[in-house]
């Protein structure tokens, strides 16, 4: 179970990732897909091609954290994305392992209250 606590930026990898791929395989998907430092304190998501397995990487002080999701039935609402790694919300990614698409048209909208003065 993830701690959600944790969970600052998180990013999808474009299209399908080969999920034989490890820590240091994925980290290496990260530098030069993403072009960013796997060593963050970021949360990489990435798929496989039939979208019923992921895989979640994740830098924690002293060593790496690789979350493995796989369905025994249905499939992962992955995103038709082409290019870069798309930035999603805590709340987008607990909807994409729950089976939903990361658009919700039904659920509310954040509400910024703010003090009139």
């Amino acid at each position: 179970m993830l701690n959600w606590e944790l969970v600052n930026q998180v990013y999808l990898a474009p299209g399908a990732t080969d999920l034989r791929k490890s820590i240091d395989g994925l980290s290496a998907v990260v530098t030069a897909v993403f072009e960013m430092d796997p060593f963050s304190d970021r949360w990489f998501v990435f798929c496989n091609k039939q979208r019923d397995k992921l895989k979640i990487l994740r830098w924690d002080t002293n060593g790496f954290w690789l979350y493995y999701r796989r369905l025994e039935r249905g499939r992962f609402k992955w995103p038709a994305q082409t290019g870069p790694a798309l930035t999603i919300t805590r709340r987008q990614l607990q909807w994409l392992l729950d089976g939903l698409a990361i658009e919700q048209k039904q659920a509310h909208r954040p509400v910024h209250a703010r003090i009139a003065i």
